[in-house]
């Protein structure tokens, strides 16, 4: 009888000393793209583009109007000086066109740079939120499959995107 109770007694004591690990999960496109810093972000970038694509518009009608107007003037023009007038018409559409190149790959770079920036700020904003919250694990879901299958109680993607929200409004 003494065996038996010193072997529940080692047995309680090993159980009673592992700790219960707390794992969680969220998704994680859902978490970035319903934080509010991005979608305000997104909001002031597309009046950007926006902007740039009427730029584009509005120089590609211009080259069209000088192309029309070439087209009038050059049967009137002798040969040499139609050929010299269209290469200076085809050179100012190359060098237009290189210049919104130009612009569009800028503004691209720096609508990447400042999601990769956001995307930092949500998963330090995760870290932290796992380490005040107990977490042993948090995980994340997406696309291609890191997580196959959570319950539906350990998912806290909504949870945290309140938080994130939060303490970006606090930022403010």
């Amino acid at each position: 009888m003494k065996k038996l109770f010193g072997v529940l007694v080692i047995v309680f004591v090993l159980t009673s000393c592992q700790e219960q690990q707390k794992i969680a999960y969220i998704d994680n496109a859902k978490v970035v793209n319903e934080f509010k810093k991005k979608v305000d972000f997104e909001k002031t970038f597309q009046v950007k583009v926006t902007a740039f694509n009427k730029k584009a518009d509005s120089l590609d009608k211009a080259i069209q109007m000088e192309a029309q107007l070439f087209q009038a003037k050059a049967a009137k023009m002798s040969q040499k000086n139609a050929e010299t007038e269209y290469q200076a018409l085809l050179q100012k559409k190359q060098m237009q066109d290189y210049q919104l190149q130009a612009e569009e790959q800028s503004l691209q770079g720096e609508g990447q740079k400042k999601i990769d920036t956001l995307i930092k700020e949500v998963k330090a904003f995760v870290k932290e939120y796992g380490k005040k919250n107990g977490y042993t694990y948090i995980l994340g879901a997406n696309d291609a499959g890191s997580v196959m299958y959570g319950e539906e109680s350990n998912d806290i993607t909504q949870t945290v995107i309140d938080a994130l929200n939060a303490d970006a409004k606090n930022e403010e």
